[in-house]
C-alpha cells in the first residue's frame, strides 16, 4: 500500500495557502479532490494542475456517511497502485469526516497517512464575525446536529450546511431550543474575496439562497435568562437563585422533609392531567414534579451531601445495568421477561435483608405498602393461583366484617375492615391496577359529583337541610348522567 498524503485547501482562494502547501500541490503526481466545489480547485486547474474529484459519489448516494465511506474505499484502491495526494476543503483535521475514517484505517494498519497543512475555516470565520473564541464556542456538524449538544451560552458554529435541505434540518433542531426569531448569520466563503455575511431570524434560515459547501451558520449566544428557558442549566440556575441568601424566603426555608407533601400533591395532579388526556396540563404538571426534583437536588448541594449530577449518574447507571437487552448483548422475547430480568438484577444489587418485606414500606401510602407486600410475597409463590382465590378471600373477609359491625367492638371492626381493604388491594394486583390511582380517581369523582350537588342546592333552596336525602340523591344521579367523572 502506497502513502496517502492529505492536504487542506484552506477556506478560500489559492492565495491563502502557504508557499509550502502550494508547492506540494504542484509537485503531486496523482491529485484527487473530495469535491470540485472549492475556489482553489478552479485556480489549480487554470494553472495546468491535473486533478479529479469524487463529486460523482455525492450525486449517486443519499447519505453523507455512505458518501464518505465510498470515498475512503476508492482512495484505498488508488493507494494500492500508486502514491495519492488527497485534497480537502479547510484543514484536514477540522470537520473532515473522510480524514477521520482514513485515520481509523491507519490505526488498523491498512494505510499510511501523511497529513499536510491547510488553514481551517475557523480563523477567517472568527475574523468575519468579530468574535473571540476564548469566550467559548462550539463547532457542530450540520449533517448530524443533535439538539442536546447545543450550548446556548456559547458562540455556536455549524459547518457542513451544504444546501437548503441541511439548513432546514438545522433550523428545526435549533428551534427546539432557541426562539423562532433568534438571529443567525450565514457566513459564505469566509476569508475570500467572495466573503458574505447574511443575518436572518432563525425561522428564515432555510430560505436564504446563498447556501453552498462554503457555508457556515453562526448562532450567537442566548445572553438573557429568558432566552434560555428551554435549557436545563437555566432551570438549575433559577432554582439556585431561589435558594440563594438573597433569594426567596420560602424556598430557603424548605427541607427534604417539608417538601414531601408537595411532591405527593404534584404527583397526584400529574396523574389527574394524564387521566384527563390534557397535554397542556401534563406539560405543566410534569414541570411541577420536575421542580420538586430540582429543589431536592439543590438542597442536597446546599447542604454538601450530593449534587444533581449524582442523581443523574445514579439513575442513568441503573437504567443501563437493568436493561442489558438494550445496552448489552442479552436477548428478551417479552415484557414479562424484561421485568423478570429487572427483578433479578435488582436483587443482586441490593444487600440481603432479613425479610422479603424489608424496604417495601411506603410511609406516604398504606395502600402502596399493602400492594408491595403482596407483590413481594407472590414472587416466592405465596399467592393465589388465580384471581378467583383472591375474590373468595374478599367475600370471606367481607362477611366477617359485617358480623363485627353488628356485634363487635371498635377494635375488632377496625381489624376486619383492614382485612377487607387488604383483600381489595390483592384483587387490584391480580388485575394489574394501582390501588393508589384507583383511590385518587374515586376521590376526584366524588369531589366532582358532590360539587355538582352543592351547586344544585345553592341554586335551589340554598341549604342542605332544606332537602331530603332522596332529593340529594336525585342531584347525585344527575351528576352521574352529566358524566361528572364516570
Amino acid at each position: 500500500m502506497h502513502q496517502l498524503t492529505v492536504i487542506g485547501l484552506g477556506a478560500g482562494e489559492l492565495a491563502q495557502l502557504s508557499l509550502g502547501t502550494y508547492r506540494k500541490l504542484k509537485e503531486a503526481d496523482h491529485l484527487v479532490a473530495r469535491t470540485d466545489q472549492h475556489p482553489a480547485i478552479a485556480e489549480l486547474r487554470a494553472e495546468g494542475v491535473a486533478l479529479t474529484s469524487f463529486d460523482e459519489i455525492y450525486e449517486n448516494n443519499d447519505s453523507f456517511q455512505m458518501v464518505y465511506e465510498k470515498i475512503v474505499d476508492e482512495l484505498l484502491k488508488m493507494c494500492a497502485e500508486r502514491p495519492v495526494t488527497y485534497v480537502v476543503p479547510g484543514h484536514p483535521l477540522v470537520a473532515e469526516r473522510t480524514v477521520q475514517l482514513l485515520i481509523e484505517k491507519e490505526r488498523e494498519g491498512i494505510v499510511k497517512l501523511a497529513i499536510a497543512g491547510g488553514n481551517s475555516f475557523l480563523d477567517p470565520i472568527f475574523a468575519a464575525l468579530r468574535i473571540d473564541p476564548i469566550e467559548g464556542f462550539q463547532l457542530l456538524d450540520g449533517t448530524d446536529l443533535q439538539r442536546d449538544a447545543v450550548q446556548m451560552r456559547q458562540h455556536v458554529l455549524i459547518a457542513q450546511v451544504y444546501d437548503a435541505f441541511v439548513a432546514s434540518e438545522v433550523k428545526l433542531s435549533l428551534m427546539e431550543k432557541y426562539a423562532y426569531d433568534h438571529p443567525v448569520t450565514i457566513v459564505t466563503a469566509a476569508g475570500s474575496t467572495d466573503e458574505k455575511l447574511t443575518t436572518v431570524p432563525l425561522f428564515e434560515l432555510d430560505r436564504v439562497t446563498e447556501i453552498d459547501n462554503l457555508t457556515t451558520v453562526y448562532v450567537p449566544p442566548a445572553v438573557s435568562r429568558e432566552e434560555r428557558l428551554k435549557d436545563w442549566s437555566t432551570f438549575r440556575e433559577i432554582i439556585a437563585a431561589l435558594r440563594a441568601p438573597d433569594g426567596c424566603p420560602w424556598d430557603r426555608e424548605q427541607t427534604h422533609e417539608t417538601l414531601k407533601r408537595h411532591l405527593i400533591e404534584e404527583a397526584h395532579e400529574l396523574l389527574e392531567a394524564i387521566d384527563q388526556g390534557d397535554d397542556e396540563a401534563i406539560v405543566e404538571e410534569l414541570g411541577d414534579v420536575l421542580l420538586q426534583v430540582f429543589l431536592h437536588a439543590q438542597i442536597g448541594e446546599d447542604e454538601g451531601y450530593f449534587v444533581l449530577e449524582d442523581v443523574l449518574q445514579a439513575v442513568a447507571s441503573k437504567m443501563i445495568r437493568r436493561h442489558p437487552h438494550v445496552f448489552g448483548n442479552d436477548n428478551v422475547e417479552s415484557s414479562e421477561e424484561v421485568l423478570q430480568n429487572w427483578q433479578e438484577i435488582k436483587n443482586s444489587e441490593k444487600p440481603q435483608t432479613a425479610s422479603l418485606l424489608d424496604g417495601q414500606d411506603r410511609h406516604t401510602s398504606s395502600l402502596l405498602t399493602s400492594f408491595n407486600y403482596q407483590k413481594a410475597a407472590a414472587r416466592v409463590g405465596f399467592d393465589w393461583p388465580a384471581i378467583d382465590g383472591a375474590i373468595e378471600k374478599f367475600e370471606e373477609e367481607w362477611q366477617e366484617f359485617q358480623h363485627e359491625v353488628q356485634q363487635g367492638t371498635k377494635e375488632r371492626q377496625m381489624d376486619e375492615l383492614g382485612d377487607v381493604l387488604f383483600t381489595i388491594v390483592n384483587i387490584s394486583r391480580f388485575l394489574k391496577l394501582s390501588p393508589e390511582e384507583a383511590m385518587v380517581h374515586a376521590n376526584q369523582k366524588f369531589k366532582s359529583r358532590f360539587t355538582f350537588v352543592e351547586a344544585c342546592v345553592k341554586k335551589g333552596r340554598g341549604h342542605f337541610s332544606e332537602y331530603t336525602l332522596d332529593e340529594l340523591e336525585a342531584f347525585w344521579q344527575q351528576a352521574k348522567e352529566r358524566g361528572e367523572h364516570g
